[in-house]
């Protein structure tokens, strides 16, 4: 394990270059917005308290972020914002408004990479879910993390969840706008403020990178392919995960990353010097690695986590944070240096419009992940039943038959997945330390 660990580690060189500036505009400058806090509260507290410093942010992280060097912090950012159709005419100017940003960044600008991951607060569950704050992988390589409640149905939901700390949150000119129309110049101002330094403490950021997931996903791709041609540019480049991305070909990278959920046709975009889209094979939009995170913070913050009966077992484990993290890499790069990502084997498809799949039942093609090529189950990206299950995608181990057939001994598999890992790094869809920790996972004997 030692020599695996070695080739491991040995396999990616990390540079640091800084960011270009981005290109002059005579386009239309995003407002300046007002940023106050950090706002007093922290867990345990009460979310019902009269007193703000009694109360503490939504879905505020269980990790334990000062043994990692990071800190949790919220602030109200408020402004002026003009108002967007989803076809890009501008409905509105200078209406006035206020939200919040969670911000969990490195204390220290020594523990700092020099990006800031700016996410578009998912609210597909009726409420902001930080769909892409990965903490193993985010804290491990010193990103800050900005997470931007942009749209009415999450704000709407913190406002009743704790009306002391966001009862004053507005982001629909009193009710004027509700159809999210503020929210591209919203999540555009808390880029520029992300910019300016006015989050992130000591920390001076080098790169901003907007990302998005799912339906948050759909948002950017209206900001990117109609908004953005109208205002100045703020981010340097974009993450389109397990969602829509741009049609549109501008100046700042796009990075599409989808589960096998996602892909539904063979049909896709090519990749060109300012777009590269990746397939996962075996992924699922929503997998186990996150309900398995916020499952504690449901219990803490929503009463309880929601139960599911789907038509197959549901939460895939193909790690997709484990490419998401590879695809921020490529993206810093790609920004810094010029340098687009590799490309990557998209999944297939068979005459008939299906999925491709092998004897076991898993997707061929796409980025193949040592879960998926050194198979100990089913994972795939469908399913069926209520509400979010197809979402979920499914994981059905195999038996003991199965297995042993596969892998007549557990030093073999071990070996396997390490070779599987080291070709990932080498094709750059994966980073050594996750490979490290599937050999850690794959070296430990099952019950």
């Amino acid at each position: 394990m030692r020599s695996v660990t070695a080739v491991l580690i040995l396999s990616l060189v990390v540079a640091a270059a800084p960011a270009p500036a981005l290109a002059a505009s005579h386009r239309h400058e995003p407002t300046t917005a007002t940023v106050t806090g950090p706002i007093p509260g922290a867990v345990p507290g009460d979310r019902l308290a009269d007193r703000v410093e009694d109360t503490y942010p939504f879905f505020s992280t269980p990790v334990d972020l000062a043994a990692a060097g990071y800190v949790e912090e919220e602030f109200s950012l408020s402004g002026t914002a003009d108002g967007w159709s989803t076809t890009g005419e501008r409905v509105a100017t200078a209406v006035p408004y206020t939200t919040r940003v969670i911000v969990r960044r490195p204390a220290s600008p020594l523990r700092f990479n020099g990006t800031v991951l700016v996410e578009w607060q998912n609210v597909t569950a009726g409420y902001d879910l930080d769909a892409l704050w990965n903490p193993d992988t985010l804290l491990r390589a010193g990103y800050a993390w900005v997470g931007v409640s942009a749209q009415r149905v999450g704000v709407d939901q913190l406002r009743g969840w704790s009306p002391a700390r966001y009862g004053s949150l507005d982001v629909t000119g009193g009710g004027a706008y509700t159809t999210d129309q503020l929210s591209y110049d919203i999540f555009a101002q808390a880029g520029a403020a992300v910019r300016a330094g006015d989050l992130l403490g000591r920390l001076r950021p080098r790169t901003v990178l907007a990302i998005g997931a799912s339906q948050s996903a759909g948002r950017m791709t209206v900001y990117y392919d109609r908004v953005l041609p109208q205002v100045a540019p703020v981010f340097h480049g974009y993450a389109f995960i397990v969602g829509t991305a741009p049609t549109r070909v501008g100046t700042e990278p796009v990075f599409q990353v989808l589960s096998e959920t996602d892909v539904r046709t063979p049909d896709r975009p090519a990749d060109t010097d300012r777009f590269r889209r990746w397939e996962v094979a075996g992924g699922a939009h929503s997998g186990y690695a996150g309900q398995v995170y916020r499952r504690p913070i449901q219990d803490r913050d929503l009463g309880g986590a929601p139960e599911y009966s789907c038509d197959r077992p549901p939460f895939s484990r193909v790690p997709m944070h484990h490419v998401t993290a590879a695809a921020y890499r490529h993206l810093e790069h790609w920004v810094r240096r010029g340098t687009p990502p590799p490309t990557a084997e998209p999944l297939r498809f068979n005459a008939d419009g299906t999925k491709a799949r092998d004897a076991l039942g898993l997707a061929l093609g796409g980025i193949r992940l040592s879960q998926v090529s050194v198979p100990t189950a089913l994972n795939d990206g469908d399913n069926t039943g209520e509400t979010f299950c197809r979402l979920f995608g499914s994981y059905q181990p195999f038996d003991r038959p199965t297995l042993d057939r596969l892998y007549p001994t557990r030093l073999g598999y071990v070996a396997r997945v390490a070779v599987a890992d080291v070709r990932n790094i080498a094709s750059g869809y994966l980073l050594p330390a996750d490979a490290l920790s599937n050999a850690r996972e794959a070296a430990t004997p099952t019950p």
